[in-house]
C-alpha cells in the first residue's frame, strides 16, 4: 500500500455529484412535490404511492437529465473552484484554518447558484410536471429540449428565475457540505481511532449534510416555489416571502425530512465517490513534513 497522498482534479466534485443524483434522483423528486404543496399536508409515502399509481415506477426519475445537467454545471463548478483554491492557498501539511474554507466555500457556491440555475430551473419543472393535469404539463422531452424551449417561449432571462435564491442557498450548502466536510474529516482523522477510509468519509459527509440541510432548507422552498411560479405570480422576493410565510414558520422548512433524506446520501455518495476518485486518479503530492514556522 503507497504512502504517497494525492488531490483531487478539479472536476472530480461534478462527476461524484452526477454519480449520487442517479441513486438519489426519487428523494429529490419528492422534496421538490411536497415544497411546491401550498395547501394541505401529504406524506412522502403517501405521495410516492400517488406517483407510482399514476404515472408509473419510472416517473420517479422524472427529469433525471436535467438532474445530471444540474450537477455537472453547479457542483462541477462549486467543487472545482473550492478545490482550485484550497490548493492554491494551502500547502502540504498546513491546511487552511476553518474561517477560510468557510469563505472559500461561500464563494464557490455563489459561483457554482449562478451557473447551475438555468440546469436547477429545468429540473425543477420536469420533477414537477408529474404533479400537474395532463393538460397543463410542460412536457420537456429531456433537459436540453426544456433550455431550447424556454429560452424561445419565456425569453433566455426567465432561465434565471429564482437565481438570487439559487446562489444564496448554493453558497450555504457548499459552507454545510464542503468546508464542514473537511473540517470534520481533519478532526477525527487527527484522533486515535480514525483513518482516511470509508468509515471516516461516511460520518463526516453525513454530519456535513446535516448542517447543509439545516442551513439551506429556507431557501431551497423559496428556490423551488420561485422556479415553478407562472411569469408575473410573484412581484419580487419579499412577496413570494410573505406568500410562504403565510402559512407560518414552518413552511419554510417543508419538505424537510425527504430533503434530509435526500441530501444525506447523496452527501455520502459524493463523498464516496470522490475520496476513490482521488484515491485512483489523483494528482500524486510527496509526503513531506510540515516545514517549522
Amino acid at each position: 500500500m503507497t504512502d504517497i497522498q494525492k488531490l483531487s482534479r478539479w472536476y472530480f466534485g461534478g462527476i461524484a455529484s452526477a454519480g449520487a443524483a442517479c441513486v438519489t434522483h426519487p428523494l429529490d423528486l419528492l422534496k421538490v412535490h411536497m415544497q411546491t404543496q401550498q395547501e394541505g399536508k401529504i406524506s412522502a409515502i403517501r405521495s410516492t404511492v400517488t406517483i407510482i399509481e399514476k404515472d408509473g415506477i419510472l416517473a420517479l426519475y422524472n427529469g433525471l437529465t436535467a438532474s445530471l445537467l444540474r450537477q455537472l454545471t453547479y457542483s462541477m463548478t462549486r467543487f472545482g473552484a473550492y478545490e482550485v483554491g484550497k490548493q492554491t492557498i494551502e500547502s502540504h501539511g498546513n491546511p487552511m484554518p476553518f474561517y477560510q474554507k468557510l469563505l472559500l466555500a461561500g464563494c464557490a457556491g455563489a459561483a457554482g447558484g449562478v451557473v447551475g440555475t438555468p440546469g436547477d430551473l429545468i429540473n425543477v419543472r420536469m420533477q414537477n410536471d408529474i404533479k400537474l393535469p395532463p393538460h397543463l404539463r410542460r412536457n420537456y422531452k429531456h433537459a436540453l429540449d426544456g433550455l431550447v424551449r424556454v429560452i424561445k417561449e419565456e425569453g433566455v432571462l426567465r432561465l434565471f428565475s429564482g437565481c438570487s435564491t439559487a446562489t444564496g442557498r448554493a453558497m450555504l450548502m457548499t459552507i454545510g457540505q464542503l468546508s464542514f466536510y473537511d473540517q470534520i474529516k481533519i478532526i477525527l482523522l487527527s484522533s486515535d481511532y480514525f483513518t482516511d477510509n470509508p468509515t471516516t468519509h461516511i460520518i463526516s459527509s453525513v454530519c456535513a449534510g446535516a448542517v447543509a440541510t439545516t442551513l439551506t432548507q429556507p431557501l431551497d422552498v423559496l428556490k423551488t416555489r420561485a422556479m415553478n411560479a407562472k411569469v408575473g405570480e410573484f412581484k419580487n422576493f419579499a412577496d413570494l416571502f410573505l406568500y410562504t410565510a403565510k402559512l407560518g414558520p414552518l413552511a419554510f422548512f417543508k419538505g424537510y425530512v425527504p430533503a434530509f433524506i435526500r441530501l444525506a446520501p447523496q452527501t455520502v455518495l459524493t463523498f464516496l465517490f470522490l475520496e476513490q476518485l482521488r484515491s485512483y486518479f489523483g494528482i500524486p503530492i510527496p509526503n513531506e513534513k510540515p516545514k517549522p514556522q
